[in-house]
């Protein structure tokens, strides 16, 4: 416990002129948190336990032993082609609440069908909906709730992923796609537009123009367009996208989950801050990490030349 808070004290003082402000005061309430977790009785600094019972819910299956250390969950309203209701988005911001909470979980898997990841929200849900109703629903308060799962979220994609399975596909951490795998905002063909992170995601991921394209016209882009741009991280044929997204995350899985989380949140942080705040932000992390046992395991193995045994702590 005083190695965790040296190393923070000494995170802290490290150049004062730049955490000075806002991002300063953003990283003394992180250090804060951080302090009040390392002080419960629970040695995993990821998640203490928790209890998980994942038969309740109606539009996801969820899986947490698909692989060592791997979630899965899966989108269960085929006839809808996986549109996303509200109640869905709700269990499935349940379901990764409860899987970030859980130490034998490291990485989730997040998938649909062969025919559709998600072909997009519920319209017969808004239709009829005024603006007031939509600011009082507040359904992207869920989709903020997901935004915050520290554990990495890797997207299974095949078929159709449009308008809000695109954004949800998007607000995973990576991308594999099936060959058959489209994505797309079509939102304006309906008459309004991208509210989940569409216009700001995916011009991210590919770039103004084709962003512009994309959104403005409801553009589809097939899943070798779409690694050729960046949005996704690999193509394989669909018998072996769901298979490859696992491999994928049993290889993220087999390393430490602590430097994990931190990795993590400091690359997602580069989508929000200027390069001297990212920096910062990067340099608090590395600092955090050497208060970790799995720091002190991987060098130690490293240095022996043997495999290392990271526990999460």
């Amino acid at each position: 416990m005083i190695a965790i808070r040296q190393m923070m004290f000494l995170s802290l003082s490290y150049d004062h002129r730049i955490i000075d402000g806002a991002l300063g005061s953003q990283f003394l309430k992180r250090v804060a948190d951080l302090l009040e977790d390392f002080d419960r009785p629970t040695t995993n600094l990821i998640a203490p336990h928790a209890q998980t019972d994942f038969m309740d819910y109606t539009f996801i299956t969820v899986n947490p032993e698909a692989a060592q250390h791997v979630a899965l969950i899966a989108l269960n309203r085929p006839k809808e082609l996986n549109a996303l209701n509200l109640q869905l988005m709700g269990e499935l911001r349940d379901a990764l609440r409860q899987l970030d909470n859980n130490p034998d979980v490291r990485v989730t898997v997040l998938t649909g069908n062969e025919r559709a990841f998600a072909a997009g929200a519920d319209i017969k849900q808004m239709a009829d909906k005024t603006a007031i109703d939509m600011w009082q629903i507040d359904q992207f308060s869920t989709w903020d709730s997901i935004k915050k799962t520290r554990k990495p979220i890797i997207a299974a994609v095949s078929g159709f992923a449009l308008g809000g399975g695109c954004e949800l596909a998007m607000l995973c951490d990576m991308i594999v796609a099936s060959e058959t795998a489209q994505f797309g905002q079509p939102e304006i063909k309906i008459g309004t537009m991208p509210g989940a992170g569409g216009t700001q995601r995916l011009t991210r991921a590919v770039g103004k123009a084709i962003a512009m394209e994309m959104v403005l016209t409801g553009k589809f882009i097939g899943a070798q367009e779409a690694y050729r741009l960046g949005l996704v991280n690999r193509v394989v044929p669909v018998a072996l996208y769901l298979q490859e997204a696992i491999r994928l995350a049993q290889q993220v899985a087999a390393l430490s989950p602590v430097a994990v989380a931190l990795a993590k949140e400091s690359v997602l942080q580069a989508f929000n801050t200027s390069l001297d705040e990212g920096l910062v932000l990067e340099r608090k992390n590395f600092y955090l990490s050497f208060a970790s046992q799995d720091q002190k395991e991987g060098m130690a193995a490293f240095v022996e030349k043997r495999t290392p045994n990271f526990n999460g702590r």
